[in-house]
């Protein structure tokens, strides 16, 4: 129930309830609808940044579950989708066309991976942490770029498009409405796994590492997990990524992939779902919408020579403002717009520390 100040839950099953008021039923509601009927009021433009969102949103919750929720600082997810991309286009090359298969693959490898660089994350921390999933970055761009130059034609592979059920997945608005329901089922499954055991021991050993194993938490375990989940879907994204796109090169998985997906879940709010969600819808439509800006000031010819170092620095300085002035990201930003709605019109201001 609503009430004033805030939602009041009243017993376990409201609090197990993802959707748990009528007021949040009837807006999720509003939003399937909004998306369902979106092609028919867009164009494909919008569309395709519509399914870029929706595939940077399932990179980034699985970043959220390892860095947000676990702690463990990753600066080879990139390295991750690459695997899972070309994963796909190699089972391709070699006659292997169903999506099932290169999905199937492409998570096992992700696993294996992930496993690969849990198991020696038990002994490193911060920055050494950093620079071993860093290293596991290069080893998989130093692979995929000499199975590119001997198999794939030294340009990159093409992926056909894939069939499902007879169904071949070809166009804007099929791809849109496949990505989006991906992503909201990464969503859920994110938001479902923030709140399960494993969820709550990543959390507590986050916080506070040394007070989990104290209670008897299995600390190795549950951080060799949470590199083997976040892997596994990161790299089922990159297989999602080479069947939409219908061609991957090593060249579009460089650090600046990693540099975008830690600028999403920083500044949509670290250990957030909602945050990552929102972190990748800004990221991904910022270039675009710095594009739009510089086009609708018709600057003088070159300016765009300049703007394009400028649009990628931007990452950096708006991860370091959210990180000093919005510590919660665009998720605190939300939070605080909800709850001024909830408390109006008895708004008050926080009470001052006595001097």
């Amino acid at each position: 129930m609503a009430l004033g100040g805030g939602y009041f839950k009243t017993t376990y099953a409201s609090d197990l309830a993802l959707v748990d008021t009528r007021l949040r039923r009837v807006a999720v509601a509003a939003l399937a609808v909004a998306l369902l009927v979106l092609p028919r009021v867009t164009s494909s433009f919008v569309l395709d940044l519509a399914a870029q969102v929706a595939l940077a949103a399932i990179g980034a919750l699985a970043l959220n579950v390892l860095t947000g929720l676990a702690g463990q600082i990753s600066l080879g997810h990139a390295g991750f989708i690459c695997a899972g991309a070309f994963t796909t286009a190699a089972l391709v090359e070699y006659g292997v066309r169903s999506p099932w298969a290169a999905l199937g693959a492409a998570a096992a490898v992700g696993a294996a991976l992930g496993l690969i660089v849990g198991i020696p994350s038990l002994r490193l921390r911060g920055l050494y942490l950093a620079l071993g999933t860093l290293a596991m970055h290069h080893v998989v761009l130093y692979v995929a770029s000499e199975l590119q130059s001997r198999w794939g034609a030294n340009t990159g592979y093409s992926i056909p498009p894939p069939r499902v059920a007879g169904f071949t997945l070809r166009g804007t608005v099929t791809w849109y409405y496949v990505l989006t329901g991906l992503a909201a089922l990464a969503l859920c499954f994110a938001a479902n796994l923030q709140r399960s055991r494993a969820g709550r021991a990543w959390m507590a050993i986050r916080d506070r590492e040394i007070a989990a194993a104290s209670v008897g938490i299995p600390v190795a375990r549950y951080k060799v997990l949470a590199f083997v989940c976040s892997s596994t879907v990161t790299s089922v994204a990159g297989a999602l990524f080479a069947f939409q796109r219908g061609f991957v090169s090593v060249e579009a998985f460089g650090f600046l992939l990693t540099i975008e997906y830690i600028a999403m879940i920083i500044i949509g709010g670290l250990g957030s779902a909602l945050g990552a969600v929102l972190g990748a819808a800004f990221v991904t439509l910022m270039p675009y919408a710095i594009d739009a800006l510089v086009a609708g000031l018709q600057l003088r010819a070159g300016a765009e020579y300049y703007l394009f170092p400028a649009k990628f620095g931007a990452f950096g300085l708006l991860m370091a403002l959210f990180l000093v002035f919005e510590p919660q990201g665009l998720v605190g930003i939300w939070l605080r717009v909800r709850n001024w709605f909830l408390l109006w019109p008895f708004r008050y201001r926080p009470l001052r520390p006595a001097s």
